[in-house]
């Protein structure tokens, strides 16, 4: 026999779909409610839907993260689901769809609630840059023109797989596909990525409010938080860092399908020069992340310049790595 919700289940019950509803928006659930938005998520749209989205502007975002631990004060889905609200701001903005995010990439945190797919350190993915491939490949089959694949997981090995499938499927496929971590575009905002810490909880405060309790953190070493003390976050720092990161990807989803051939090899010629320092750099015998060790200063500006089209800074910019 079902038994009958007593009132004020029956609105805690409402509240929370409510609830689960802003979250699979990716908008904020203060204030006076989201305001009505077009519909970008490719799974709730139909087919015509779809063909006239692609019509209007045939980019698509590919968000990606993974189920990790992010201390004791964040959800285990922060990598995915900060990316997919990212995109889906940047889609409502720019234009274009995006697709489902993707849990599960290289690498995780040795914590608990972290699913770990592939070595933390290995380049050499077995899972994430074939199912990325084909992807990229069912895209551009079904029509779209440009693809962004945004990872809000950014281990050094998990950024090179990611930009270097991005920069082998836009020579094969013909066109402009981008796979860099959300970070890289806002680092002259002073985010150069972290892990649970200032930038990552700050997003989160910012695009899913009620998902951060920093009365969890107490005193530091906080458990699992790699970068700036979370207990610095704020919502209003979130706000800058996403404004930063939408605005840029919007131009970019904008632009990237009226790319012409020789734009589209400039772009290709400075994300090949990236990711092959990254890939190099340590030689054989230097820790993985020895291409990163100053990128907040070489690369600062690497959003900017990728917004504006300008790939010969963008190489120059490498050369400082």
């Amino acid at each position: 026999m079902v038994r009958k919700l007593k009132r004020r289940e029956f609105l805690g019950a409402a509240a929370a779909g409510a609830l689960l509803s802003s979250h699979s928006l990716g908008q904020e659930t203060t204030g006076s409610g989201p305001p009505a938005q077009r519909e970008v998520r490719l799974e709730f749209l139909r087919p015509k839907e779809i063909d006239e989205a692609q019509a209007a502007c045939p980019t698509i975002f590919q968000p990606l993260g993974t189920i990790e631990w992010h201390g004791v004060h964040n959800v285990v889905g922060v990598d995915s689901v900060k990316a997919h609200a990212l995109c889906v701001r940047a889609a409502q903005k720019g234009g274009g769809l995006v697709a489902p995010a993707l849990y599960g990439g290289v690498g995780g945190l040795n914590q608990p609630h972290t699913f770990v797919m592939e070595p933390e350190n290995s380049v050499f993915s077995n899972l994430l840059r074939p199912w990325l491939e084909q992807l990229c490949r069912e895209m551009a089959r079904d029509g779209f023109r440009a693809i962004i694949i945004l990872t809000g997981h950014y281990g050094a090995a998990q950024q090179i797989v990611v930009r270097e499938t991005a920069v082998r499927m836009s020579r094969a496929l013909a066109i402009p596909v981008l796979g860099t971590p959300e970070y890289m575009l806002a680092m002259d905002v002073n985010y150069t990525g972290d892990h649970a810490a200032w930038g990552e909880t700050s997003l989160m405060m910012h695009l899913y409010p009620d998902t951060v309790d920093l009365t969890r953190l107490g005193e530091p070493p906080h458990r699992g938080v790699g970068g700036r003390d979370p207990r610095e976050s704020s919502a209003e720092d979130g706000r800058a860092i996403t404004e930063k990161i939408v605005s840029r990807l919007a131009i970019l989803a904008k632009n990237m399908p009226t790319w012409d051939a020789k734009k589209l090899d400039a772009f290709i010629d400075a994300e090949a020069t990236l990711v092959a320092r990254q890939l190099s750099s340590p030689r054989g015998k230097d820790a993985i992340w020895i291409a990163w060790r100053n990128i907040g200063s070489a690369m600062r500006d690497y959003g900017k310049q990728l917004a504006e089209e300008d790939f010969e800074q963008i190489k120059s910019s490498v050369a400082k790595l």
